[in-house]
């Protein structure tokens, strides 16, 4: 199927597994010897900061200063593999999945009207590169579409990601 939202990431949406994915690890690692700018295994407190936010977690100062302290054991001010990947798998597992669902919710509604149309939904094909026609994207907007208004809403999107379940916690938003 295509990059953009299928219903096939329920499984990780749904935060069932406690353990990462395999692409999950690989892009953990792939951060660190990206940012591992003298490749020595370790990184500083800014290489550190810097891979944190590539991942998705903009932490303030005071956070990474604290992971710093916890891990940075030998007091080098350096931070190891061993302790990047411990500490973003942590981070990874806490993330809620409705928030993150919706996050990503946001940056298909471009035009922050709370649906996501289908002008919305080819320009993030195109962004992503994504070659599908306009039958083929109107198609998936009329799979999800249960109101049949011609736009997907933040219930639905969540119920496409989440599943069903995904809207009992609060309603509509």
């Amino acid at each position: 199927m295509s990059g953009i939202a299928c219903s096939g990431d329920r499984k990780w949406a749904a935060g069932k597994r406690r353990t990462l994915s395999e692409e999950q690890l690989q892009e953990i690692r792939e951060a660190f010897e990206l940012f591992d700018s003298d490749k020595d295994g370790h990184v500083d407190y800014h290489e550190f900061k810097v891979a944190m936010r590539a991942l998705g977690f903009d932490k303030k100062k005071a956070e990474v200063v604290n992971f710093m302290h916890q891990y940075d054991k030998d007091e080098i001010g350096k931070i190891s593999w061993a302790d990047f990947k411990e500490i973003m798998t942590q981070l990874v597992l806490e993330q809620d999945p409705r928030e993150e669902v919706l996050k990503a919710f946001k940056l298909f509604d471009s035009d922050d009207t709370g649906k996501i149309s289908f002008k919305n939904l080819r320009q993030v094909a195109r962004e992503l590169g994504d070659e599908m026609n306009e039958d083929e994207l109107r198609a998936m907007i009329d799979e999800f579409d249960k109101d049949k208004d011609g736009q997907i809403s933040q219930a639905e999107f969540l119920n496409i990601i989440l599943g069903p379940d995904a809207n009992s916690s609060d309603s509509k938003s």
